[in-house]
This record gives structure tokens, C-alpha cells and sequence, in this order.
């Protein structure tokens, strides 16, 4: 079975903080370039060239044939994973390889019947590696294949399968009384359960120094904090370090924490359960370009490279460094959509979201995006399509857009605005759509 994108990286970790790694700080850099842009479907970009300018900073003017440099650390770190594979990683259920003149590692399982092999190989006259192979032991007692054992063996085996039906039988009642707590449980949690109201949960915000970007306040961009890009070069493949002109640091407790998105998934699970449709969850750093093209697939934020990157549409709306671009303007809309704040406190008092709407590889399936400036601007739009007031409201603008003024567009793009008091959106509305050519 080929191994997960979790396992891949886990395993990738172990390697880069292995000793044959962790000291060899442009070895390390390579192997986890290289891997990273292969989780991302980039794997036929990867070259000499592209390797020796981005890590080795060798310049445009790069001429492999004249600098053997990315050669030889590719030899140094085939070698080092071979050292590390006999020695600490010799009981790792994966194995990473770079095949000779390639720059595109190789992530396979080890299989389990090798190992068991090698022990019959070890210890052929083993009685225990000849059971565990299904094989008999020539020198196994003879009470052991006796008619009384084998007897006793089988009526065992018939007893146990009886009880497994039975509790298999006995499963619904079961999950019926799953609601119910026990008298040991009950005394302590009473006073949270109906008819009491539901109570609150919290869930925690980090503080954290984000990247500023042109959607700030000059307000806030005044209490940045400068730290060159060269500086930060575990942030070359991000989104910010291409689009941003410098790394500005700000801090924050409500801006790009991911509560709102978080707190979306509430409504998702409510309007799906109610559908009876089961969903997946996965974080954005789990998921490649491939796997998002296989079905359907909803993704929230705008700061994942899949969001407002590579599913966009440009002619439209458009989110970038922090603002939503408008490339043809209607009558009464803006050519650009930036965030406001109030002028005394510098809190954010209005927040903009693009939803849209697109086919993916195959036209049966969809991906939607969902996604504000800040996070308060992502809830607001998770909370707009998962309401079914808000969508009526949605299909008659996009009727009134539709060339036959009847069916609304299988695909579009929409934009939304919402207020923004103490950091929670408040009245969300939208402001305009897009049909986008199917």
C-alpha cells in the first residue's frame, strides 16, 4: 500500500533530525526541498538548476555543467541515507531513496513478509517461525495433533465466533443507550445536561506573530517588526514569501488563527449530518494538488497555496496581499475591496470573503472555496452558505445573471462583506457575483 502523505513526513522528520542530517544544515535543506515540492505535484520541475538557485543561492547565471555542486550533494545524500537506513533508521517501516541522476525522492514501505523471512532464514528449525508461516514443526509433540486437541480446537473456535454474532446482534441496543451516562459519571456532569442549556466550550487562540500584509492598517503596519526575507529561508515555498515584499511581523490574537474556519465546521457538520453525507477533515499542509483533484473538495482560508492561487478567476475577484482586486467593475462596485478598522481602537470593523464555485477535473464534481481577508470574514461565509435564507438570497442574484433569467450558473463567484464587532462577524451581505464560464 502506498504509504500517506502523513507517513511520508513523519518519516522525512526522522531522517532530517538524525545524526547524519541534523549538523548538515544545506544537505538537510535539500532532502526536505526536494521532498516538499514532491508532496506539492511538483516533482517534474525539480532539476539542477532550480536546486542549485534555491539552495545552494547560486544565482541566475547558474550553469550546472560548470558547477558540479548539486551532483556531489546528491551523491553525499544518498549516501547518508543508506548510512542511516543500516544503523538508526534500520527499523523504520519506510524507506526514503534518490535514485541515481534523479532529484525526486522515492518514499516506499518495507514490507513485513521481508522481515519475517529473515528470521526463518535465521532460525530455519524454529518452531514458532514454522507456526507463525503456517507450516509444520516435524518435531512438534504428538499430543498436539492428537484428534482430542484439534477437537477441542474447533469447538473453541465455534464458541468464539457464536459469541461475536451474538454481540453483533446485541450492537443497536447498545448505541440506543450511548446518550445515557452512567450513575459514575452522571453525579459530576448533571448539572450540564438538559434541561440545563448547552454549555460553552472554548476553544483557545494563540498568540502569534503573523506576516503583515497591504490589507493592514497603517497602524498596524507601524508595530511591525522587520526581519529580512534571507533570514527566513524555512518560509521560501510559503505563499507570503513570493507575494509579500518583506516579512513584517505583527502580533495577534484574532487575525489569521483559523478560529473562524474552525468554528465553521460546525455548521458543515450540521448541514451535512442533517443530509446524511459524511466528510473528511485534513489540515492544508496534508493535502497535495492531487488528492484536491479527485472529488469533491471544500476549502476554507485563503492562505493555503490551493486557495485563491491555483483555483481562481481572475477576470473576476480577485484575493491578494490581503485585499480582494476587482478586474472589471460593475456600476456601484469598488476596484478594490480592502478591510476597515476603527481609526481609535485599530480593531478590525469589516471584513470582505470570496466564495466560488468551480468544476473540478471531472465536471460531476465540485471544488468550493471559502475564504475571508481575516479569519472573522471566513466564518461570516462558511455561515452564509450554510444558511438556507442566505442561499435563497444568493440564487435569485445569480438567476438575474443567467443568460435564460431562470437557472442559476452551475459555476460562480461570489463576494460577501460582513461587520466586525470584538473580533466576531456580525451582519454578513453580499455585495456581488460572478458567472464563471463552465
Amino acid at each position: 500500500m502506498e504509504p500517506s502523505l502523513y507517513e511520508k513526513r513523519d518519516e522525512l522528520r526522522r531522517v532530517l533530525q538524525s545524526r547524519h542530517f541534523a549538523k548538515a544544515k544545506k544537505k538537510a535543506h535539500f532532502l526536505e526541498f526536494i521532498s516538499e515540492q514532491t508532496f506539492l505535484g511538483n516533482a517534474e520541475k525539480l532539476n539542477e538548476y532550480l536546486i542549485g538557485v534555491e539552495i545552494y543561492e547560486r544565482g541566475t547565471d547558474f550553469d550546472p555543467q560548470q558547477d558540479a555542486i548539486v551532483r556531489v550533494q546528491a551523491h553525499e545524500i544518498r549516501r547518508a541515507l543508506k548510512e542511516y537506513y543500516e544503523h538508526e533508521g534500520k527499523d523504520s517501516s519506510l524507506r526514503i531513496e534518490l535514485p541515481a541522476g534523479r532529484y525526486v525522492p522515492v518514499f516506499s514501505r518495507v514490507s513485513g513478509l521481508t522481515a519475517v523471512t529473515a528470521s526463518v532464514s535465521a532460525a530455519p528449525g524454529s518452531a514458532a517461525v514454522s507456526a507463525a508461516l503456517g507450516g509444520r514443526d516435524a518435531r512438534a509433540p504428538r499430543a498436539l495433533r492428537s484428534p482430542t486437541v484439534i477437537a477441542l480446537a474447533t469447538l473453541c473456535l465455534v464458541l468464539a465466533v457464536l459469541l461475536v454474532r451474538e454481540r453483533l446482534a446485541r450492537q443497536p441496543s447498545v448505541v440506543s443507550r450511548v446518550s445515557a451516562l452512567p450513575e459514575t459519571m452522571e453525579w459530576f456532569w448533571k448539572p450540564f445536561l438538559p434541561p440545563a442549556a448547552p454549555p460553552l466550550i472554548v476553544i483557545p487562540t494563540h498568540p502569534l506573530l503573523r506576516a503583515a500584509h497591504d490589507g493592514d492598517s497603517q497602524a498596524t503596519l507601524a508595530t511591525s517588526h522587520l526581519i529580512p526575507k534571507d533570514k527566513l529561508p524555512e518560509f521560501r515555498d510559503t505563499i507570503h514569501y513570493r507575494e509579500l515584499k518583506g516579512f513584517h511581523f505583527v502580533p495577534s490574537l484574532t487575525d489569521f488563527t483559523a478560529v473562524g474556519e474552525t468554528l465553521g465546521l460546525a455548521n458543515f457538520f450540521e448541514m451535512f449530518n442533517t443530509a446524511g453525507q459524511k466528510f473528511r477533515v485534513k489540515a492544508s499542509r496534508l493535502v497535495d494538488y492531487e488528492e484536491v483533484k479527485k472529488g469533491n473538495a471544500i476549502l476554507l482560508g485563503g492562505n493555503q497555496p490551493w486557495s485563491g492561487r491555483i483555483f481562481l478567476y481572475t477576470e473576476g475577484f480577485w484575493f491578494r496581499v490581503g485585499m480582494i482586486f476587482n478586474k472589471n467593475p460593475q456600476p456601484g462596485e469598488q476596484p478594490v475591496y480592502r478591510p476597515q478598522f476603527d481609526p481609535v481602537t485599530n480593531s478590525l470593523v469589516r471584513d470582505y470573503a470570496l466564495v466560488l464555485m468551480l468544476p473540478n477535473e471531472k465536471k460531476d464534481e465540485r471544488i468550493l472555496l471559502v475564504y475571508g481577508i481575516y479569519t472573522q470574514g471566513s466564518q461570516a461565509a462558511i455561515e452564509f452558505v450554510t444558511s438556507a435564507e442566505h442561499l435563497q438570497e444568493l440564487r435569485q442574484f445569480l438567476v438575474k445573471l443567467a443568460p435564460d433569467k431562470r437557472t442559476p450558473p452551475k459555476y460562480f463567484q461570489v463576494l460577501l462583506e460582513t461587520t466586525v464587532e470584538n473580533y466576531v462577524p456580525g451582519k454578513v451581505s453580499l455585495v456581488s457575483a460572478r458567472i464563471i464560464p463552465g
